[in-house]
């Protein structure tokens, strides 16, 4: 039985803003013990706390398929779960050194399944409301994404006031908490619970996304405070990983927490300007 969820811990995000600099074995056989604490078992309670709402949830293992991949980094630099409602459709939540985001649509559609879709966003009837929803949450902070054609689909015009969404090869929404204080809370499942039910599931899921590693020094780091780095490398030509890189890194704000409570504190303030 999954312990009752109280928010993702600090730690959670230090642990992966850590593996970014130093993505390799050692450094995740030493530190696994952190994992399993503060980002596997919160991932796992919260899960468990909006499963009877949303459906049980695949929660993704940590290590990346390198077989056919350039970058031969062996762990995956977030914690995702998803919850399917219909084929590579559903929500999604993540744990990551960026703090938490939901999402939500369908990343993935055989040709019939594209074209059936097409026709839901034709039809005034139900497509209407659907860009009326998504012009909404797009207003309200929510990102819209997805692969698209750079052109119109077959049998489309150019001029079809719905162009941009039947353009879509997936589509997805996203709502990105950052380093909001109510992710290190209980409150954090109501609240993932609202933007999920607001995601609409039957059109809507958002696949894993692979954030860029590649850092330059000196450099912002994600909390938007100036910080250094005593060894940065970057992934080499042919795909290798990267070295470990040392992780005495200062910041003009005494800790990391400092550094996401002032950068919270900027993204408040700009969104009352608006």
């Amino acid at each position: 039985m999954a312990a009752d969820f109280t928010g993702f811990p600090s730690t959670a995000l230090d642990f992966y803003d850590d593996l970014e600099v130093d993505n390799t074995r050692a450094f995740w056989e030493k530190h696994k013990g952190t994992y399993d604490y503060s980002v596997k078992q919160p991932m796992t309670a919260l899960c468990a706390a909006l499963a009877e709402e949303f459906g049980e949830a695949k929660i993704f293992r940590p290590f990346r398929d390198v077989r056919f991949a350039k970058d031969k980094t062996p762990y995956k630099t977030a914690q995702g779960a998803f919850v399917g409602v219909g084929p590579a459709t559903g929500w999604y939540v993540e744990v990551s050194a960026r703090g938490v985001r939901t999402g939500a649509g369908f990343y993935d559609a055989s040709g019939p399944r594209i074209a059936a879709i097409r026709a839901a966003i034709d039809d005034d009837e139900t497509g209407k409301p659907l860009a009326a929803l998504l012009e909404r949450l797009a207003g309200r902070g929510w990102v819209i994404g997805g692969h698209t054609l750079k052109t119109a689909p077959r049998g489309y015009d150019v001029d079809h006031p719905r162009i941009d969404l039947l353009r879509h090869k997936s589509l997805t929404i996203g709502h990105d908490y950052g380093f909001e204080p109510i992710i290190h809370t209980p409150s954090c499942s109501r609240r993932c619970a609202t933007t999920g039910a607001r995601s609409s599931p039957s059109w809507t899921g958002s696949p894993p996304s692979s954030e860029p590693r590649l850092r330059s020094t000196p450099r912002r780091n994600q909390w938007g405070c100036q910080a250094s780095s005593s060894s940065v490398s970057a992934a080499t030509p042919g795909g290798r990983a990267p070295a470990a890189r040392s992780a005495t890194e200062t910041c003009s704000n005494t800790s990391r927490s400092e550094c996401r409570a002032a950068i919270h504190t900027r993204w408040r303030a700009s969104a009352r300007s608006l």
